[in-house]
């Protein structure tokens, strides 16, 4: 048998208790980002539950962003993944009608932002909000010039 003396019990504890103390903060960290991922994906009209599914996640926010499926390799894609993720972060701002000032946040706050935007009173607005350039919902009426009752045309004979 082993020779154990106290030391080493009181060593084993002392690193359990460490450990314990930051798991305990990563985990609440870890929920309160799955609920606010899940918040967002039903927001834009997806399933909520698509937050927690590691790789299917990648996809919804791809369509949520209106990029193609493929973009998945260059976001798992070691040499490309870190510019394609703020390229993405950004699209995901845009498409909530935020601005780059926003994006940032997400990207060096995530854990204030990404509640803020699934639990607060932001709308989702199409993919990357191309048609509301950040600002409103797109209204297609908004720009409608009515072919028939326009009043600058000469009269036909």
């Amino acid at each position: 048998m082993g020779n154990y003396d106290s030391s080493s019990a009181s060593s084993v504890a002392a690193l359990f208790a460490i450990i314990s103390v930051l798991i305990i903060p990563i985990l609440i960290i870890s929920v309160i980002m799955i609920i606010a991922h899940w918040k967002i994906f039903e927001k834009a009209g997806k399933p909520g539950w698509a937050a927690i599914i590691p790789i299917y996640n990648i996809i919804v926010l791809l369509e949520i962003i209106g990029k193609p499926i493929w973009w998945i390799f260059l976001l798992l894609f070691p040499c490309t993944s870190f510019i394609f993720l703020i390229w993405a972060t950004n699209l995901l701002s845009k498409s909530f009608g935020q601005s780059e000032g926003f994006t940032v946040g997400l990207l060096l706050l995530g854990v204030v932002f990404y509640p803020v935007l699934g639990f607060g009173n932001y709308q989702y607005l199409g993919p990357s909000a191309k048609e509301a350039g950040g600002l409103r919902p797109f209204d297609p009426s908004a720009n409608y010039k009515d072919p028939f009752n326009n009043p600058n045309t000469p009269p036909q004979v």
